[in-house]
């Protein structure tokens, strides 16, 4: 079925649809994934997927019908128009967003649907090999991914809208072992569109499996409050996980607690510390030109000058907060309705070099990447994937991975510098309410925090 008659299929099933509002989502995907346990290939698939949903809003009360056969597509809106009849008086709105008609494409550098499954599975095997090439390597783990997704929305706003985005990931990981003791290292990248980000890492693979083992002898750092440094990729991880999931507005309209401490004007850290999301950031495997209710891609300024100053909104929770939508309504496929969900999540850039922070430092950490992490509400722990000793402005021996733990509000105060060389990890997803792994991006400068609580991982 071609593009022309997607659309005059949609627009005809919508006519008469007798909703407040009502929209027609329908989406092709087709996937790739490599799955890598020790030395062999646990998973190899390729997945094509077409299915679409309607969502009706009626009275203040949604109703939500996905389906995977594109047939009787009329009987779908009427079912989705009677769910939501039938839920009625929830007190739901919507922000008004201007019709578009546009259709956009990816940006493409090197297509990872042009490459063929045989050289990929030959590239990733070859990393395989060489983890398994340093002596001492117990384990590993490795993950090939991508994904292209086209989107055809059509809503009751006259907007009709088609897009493509398309994805690449990659994650490797190996582990020592000794008498017990386990260590790990890697690394996770992705790109918008580019296969070329997965080939000629063999330097990157190898430093991480040669790390890995070099742990076994690092000796562990006692708790305690240190002044930590934290690298672009582990910064960018904690705004967005300790901070970004609270920016989130049907998060705060739900959480009374989050209603109290998350109120715009007030200060939570200097005038050094901006932080933004947006999709409207090219090239990171956030951004987009519409989201799934259509609305335009923004960039949202989330703490300016130390003060916060807006939040996340889908049309829906914009309505609700009378404040205005910012283009986060997003979903990871056609059976999920769109929520509010980050995109590309930034603390933006300092004045200070590295060494600007190195300075007076006499006794601190150096931490860099990430091993997972956790968080509830205002508290965070997450993990660190390498630490290294910081003696009198200067970084020197690894010491084993530490875990940084506090509160956001607090930590966010004790960010006494912010660097200049704002960095983007690409290679992670976010999940939120039962959808994952959603493509993100998140990044910061390096940034060092007094005070912070840490402990041996």
């Amino acid at each position: 079925m071609n593009a022309v008659s997607f659309r005059d299929l949609i627009e005809d099933a919508l006519r008469g649809h007798g909703a407040d509002y009502c929209e027609i989502r329908i989406e092709e995907s087709d996937s790739t994934r490599l799955t890598y346990r020790g030395k062999s290939l646990e998973d190899i698939s390729r997945v094509s997927v077409r299915g679409g949903n309607v969502r009706a809003l009626v009275e203040g009360g949604w109703g939500f019908v996905c389906f995977n056969d594109l047939t009787g597509l009329r009987k779908r809106v009427s079912e989705a128009v009677s769910h939501a009849r039938s839920v009625g008086g929830d007190g739901s709105h919507f922000a008004e967003v201007d019709a578009h008609l546009d259709v956009v494409e990816p940006t493409l550098i090197k297509d990872p649907g042009a490459v063929s499954l045989g050289e990929k599975k030959r590239q990733m095997d070859h990393y395989n090999d060489l983890v398994w090439s340093v002596d001492g390597v117990q384990s590993s783990d490795m993950v090939y991914g991508d994904t292209s997704r086209k989107i055809f929305l059509c809503n009751s706003d006259g907007s009709y809208i088609e897009q493509t985005r398309v994805h690449v990931i990659a994650r490797i990981s190996a582990q020592a072992r000794r008498n017990g003791d386990v260590q790990q290292a890697g690394f996770s990248i992705g790109s918008a569109g580019d296969y070329a980000l997965v080939e000629g890492l063999d330097e990157e693979v190898l430093a991480a499996a040669n790390r890995a083992v070099s742990l076994l002898d690092a000796k562990p750092i006692s708790g305690g409050e240190w002044t930590a440094i934290l690298d672009p990729v582990l910064a960018g991880v904690f705004v967005h996980e300790a901070f970004g999931h609270l920016s989130e507005s049907d998060n705060v309209a739900e959480n009374e607690k989050l209603q109290e401490i998350m109120v715009l004007g007030k200060k939570f850290g200097g005038r050094h510390l901006n932080v933004v999301d947006g999709a409207a950031m090219p090239g990171l495997r956030g951004s987009f030109a519409y989201d799934e209710e259509g609305t335009p891609a923004t960039r949202t300024d989330l703490i300016r000058e130390g003060e916060l100053v807006g939040r996340l909104h889908s049309r829906e929770t914009a309505a609700r907060m009378c404040e205005s939508p910012t283009g986060n309504a997003r979903a990871i496929s056609h059976g999920y309705p769109p929520i509010v969900r980050m995109t590309n999540t930034i603390i933006e850039n300092g004045e200070a070099s590295f060494e600007d922070l190195l300075e007076g430092v006499d006794k601190g950490l150096y931490v860099k990447n990430w091993y997972g992490g956790m968080t509830q509400n205002e508290m965070f722990t997450f993990s660190s994937g390498e630490a290294y000793m910081i003696r009198n402005g200067r970084v020197e021996e690894a010491v084993r991975p530490v875990m940084l733990t506090g509160n956001v509000f607090t930590t966010l105060h004790n960010i006494d510098a912010i660097g200049n060389d704002l960095a983007m990890n690409q290679g992670g997803g976010c999940g939120k309410g039962g959808q994952m792994p959603l493509p993100v991006s998140n990044g910061s400068p390096h940034i060092r925090i007094r005070s912070s609580l840490i402990s041996g991982a």
